[in-house]
């Protein structure tokens, strides 16, 4: 695992999603599911000790699963192959908590471990792909990742950053 600085913060979001937490985990664990939300390939082996690795434009995400709690819970390592905002490989976590709401789920997302430097990009990309995930589990198509263009990745920081 890569080392972690010692100065981190961590980020929270969360989304209703219309569906139930057995169909909204899946979109964590099954790679053919993530990849309608957010990435263009994954290998996933849902398990504690099992790799957790996806491509989101043109950047790999290296992590393992620490937690797989079906379908409550998920924790995984997170960090960019390439040193990408001071995160390497496996040096953040991430916690998913999901609770039934009727027939809907509440995801609540933690990152946590982030170097200041990562804050305000990763605040920003999980608010885009949680959008995502909430139209993809609920059945709809959410349509072509905005994010693969650069310059609206870069306008989403200014206005996550207050910019």
């Amino acid at each position: 695992m890569a080392e972690t600085p010692a100065a981190t913060e961590r980020i929270e979001h969360e989304v209703r999603v219309d569906a139930p937490p057995e169909v909204v985990f899946e979109y964590f664990t099954d790679p053919s599911k993530l990849v309608r939300w957010m990435g263009s390939e994954a290998t996933l082996d849902p398990r504690p000790g099992g790799v957790c690795r996806f491509d989101i434009n043109g950047s790999k995400m290296i992590g393992e699963y620490v937690q797989v709690d079906f379908p409550w819970r998920i924790v995984f390592t997170w960090g960019w192959e390439t040193r990408l905002f001071e995160v390497g490989e496996q040096s953040t976590a991430v916690e998913v908590a999901l609770t039934a709401d009727g027939d809907a789920t509440i995801v609540r997302l933690t990152h946590s471990r982030l170097p200041a430097a990562a804050v305000t990009f990763h605040r920003a990309g999980w608010g885009h792909y949680l959008e995502r995930l909430a139209a993809a589990a609920a059945g709809n198509e959410p349509g072509p990742d905005a994010w693969k263009d650069p310059m609206l990745v870069l306008r989403a920081m200014q206005v996550e950053g207050g910019q």
